[in-house]
C-alpha cells in the first residue's frame, strides 16, 4: 500500500498519539533538565569552588574525581532508567499504534 499523508495526519492528530508523546515528554524533559543542572553544576564548581574541589577524600582521590566519576554512573543510571520506562510505557503505545496504521486502521 502506498504512504498515505493524509493518515500520518491522522494518526499524528490522534489521542493516542498524543498520549505517547505525552508519556515520552513527561519523563524525558525533566530528567534532561536534571542532568543537564547537574553537569552544568559539575562544571561551575570546577571553575568557581577550586578548593571545594581538591578536598581530599580518601588517598589520592578528591571532590572533583569523585563527581567526575558520578556523572558517568549518573549517565548509565539514566540510560537504563530510560530503557526501562520505555520498556514499560512508551513503546507498548508505538506498537498499538504502528499495528493500527499497518492494519490501515
Amino acid at each position: 500500500m502506498p504512504a498515505q499523508p493524509e493518515r500520518f495526519t491522522e494518526a499524528q492528530e490522534s489521542a493516542e498519539f498524543a498520549e505517547l508523546r505525552r508519556a515520552h515528554r513527561s519523563f524525558a524533559f525533566p530528567l534532561t533538565v536534571a542532568f543537564v543542572t547537574w553537569y552544568l553544576l559539575y562544571v561551575l564548581l570546577s571553575n568557581y569552588a577550586g578548593a571545594f574541589m581538591d578536598t581530599t577524600v580518601a588517598g589520592n582521590i578528591n571532590v572533583a574525581f569523585v563527581l567526575g566519576l558520578a556523572q558517568f554512573l549518573t549517565t548509565f543510571l539514566i540510560a537504563w532508567w530510560y530503557a526501562r520506562h520505555a520498556a514499560a510505557n512508551t513503546d507498548p503505545k508505538a506498537e498499538a499504534l504502528k499495528a493500527r496504521m499497518e492494519a490501515g486502521e
